[in-house]
């Protein structure tokens, strides 16, 4: 880019996608300014898993020494049907790691305003024109050279540009919860079991009821349960303890406390657009791509776009933008799109139940490294 001036972007939503986005674009010389809708600055949620695609754009927005401090990689996914071990996948090969969505949200904070970034609670974004004019909720109008709209299912800047999308929901869904370990209490009950393991406990007859047991640190635990919608004692919040004790009795102390939890059931939904981009203005993370979290993949995908999309808008000129939004679409997305899909299937069949699915295909988004300058040159070859 011959234009030596420095560049200005606006980024709507201050998750896990903007606030990659924007240290991204800060690294790479930008000015930037995140609005967070909320007054606090902090994430939603209980846990979370990340794999190698996003762990790659951490690294390289500073972010990874932090984050790696108090997460885990744990020893195997393991499946198992009616607390029959169907698989146990050591995951040879793939890089992931188990942590808590504060600890990944203050890591992101921490590496964005050491970047400069300028992060703004309580400043809702009303809309966004592809000319680069964003309008805040109180009717303050902001030019930027890039506006990035990554705030969410309900996408303000999304909506205000009337791109059309399709939103497919699915049967089930889940509550969150993250709790203590409990572990020598679980060790008693079952004494067989690594209860370091990601655990995928399953339960179809005579009822669907489904466990994902993830340990985030040495101290606390993730767990979802998942029921389908049309089961309002499965979804209910808070949790009918004695339901899914009765289903699952080894995991009774940590179900305990997941019990004084009020929590929220989310239904998995699956949202995809005509385009990502209009102009000067791009979409990432769940305004543009929601997905199921079967892969765990919803996250990764924002933030492997996140960077991407850093990088096309810092190679093009003010000129060349619109059309280098476009192309950087044309090229990252269908890597989104598989994961989509994916993710949708699993959800639509519940083959995960199966065990083995971290696989052939599968894996394609877990491999993937978006800060390999050759990545698509070596994936077509």
């Amino acid at each position: 880019m011959s234009d030596t001036r420095t560049r200005h972007a606006e980024i709507s939503g201050a998750g896990f996608a903007g606030l990659t986005a924007a240290a991204a674009l800060a690294r790479m010389g930008w000015t930037v300014r995140v609005h967070e809708l909320a007054p606090e600055l902090r994430t939603e949620g209980a846990g979370i898993v990340l794999w190698n695609n996003s762990l790659q754009v951490l690294d390289k927005i500073g972010a990874l020494h932090d984050l790696m401090s108090d997460s885990m990689t744990p020893p195997a996914y393991e499946t198992r049907m009616n607390n029959v071990i169907q698989s146990q996948e050591v995951l040879d090969g793939i890089r992931w790691r188990t942590m808590t969505r504060a600890h990944l949200y203050n890591s992101l904070l921490v590496a964005a305003r050491e970047a400069g970034v300028e992060v703004v609670p309580g400043s809702g974004v009303a809309g966004a024109t592809p000319d680069g004019q964003l309008t805040l909720a109180n009717g303050d109008t902001i030019h930027a050279d890039l506006i990035i709209g990554a705030d969410g299912v309900g996408s303000a800047v999304r909506d205000s540009l009337d791109i059309p999308l399709n939103r497919q929901r699915s049967g089930d869904g889940i509550t969150r919860f993250l709790v203590p370990r409990h572990k020598a209490e679980l060790a008693e009950l079952e004494p067989d079991t690594q209860w370091d393991n990601v655990i995928d406990f399953w339960n179809l007859e005579p009822r669907v009821l489904r466990i994902l047991y993830t340990p985030a640190n040495e101290r606390e635990l993730y767990i979802a349960l998942m029921a389908p919608a049309a089961d309002a004692q499965g979804s209910k919040v808070p949790i009918d303890l004695d339901l899914w004790t009765s289903v699952f009795p080894q995991l009774a102390p940590v179900l305990a406390d997941a019990a004084t939890i009020p929590g929220r059931y989310y239904g998995y939904q699956t949202t995809r657009l005509e385009s990502w981009t209009r102009g000067k203005v791009a979409l990432i993370g769940d305004a543009a791509h929601a997905m199921c979290p079967a892969l765990a993949q919803g996250a990764g995908c924002a933030m492997q776009n996140a960077w991407t999309l850093a990088v096309a808008a810092t190679a093009a000129s003010d000129t060349d933008l619109p059309a280098a939004l476009q192309e950087w679409e044309r090229v990252e997305r269908p890597f989104t799109d598989r994961a989509q899909d994916r993710s949708q299937w699993f959800a639509d069949t519940r083959e995960m139940a199966n065990g083995n699915q971290f696989k052939g295909e599968m894996v394609e988004t877990a491999l993937y490294n978006p800060t390999d300058p050759n990545r698509h040159q070596e994936a077509a070859a």
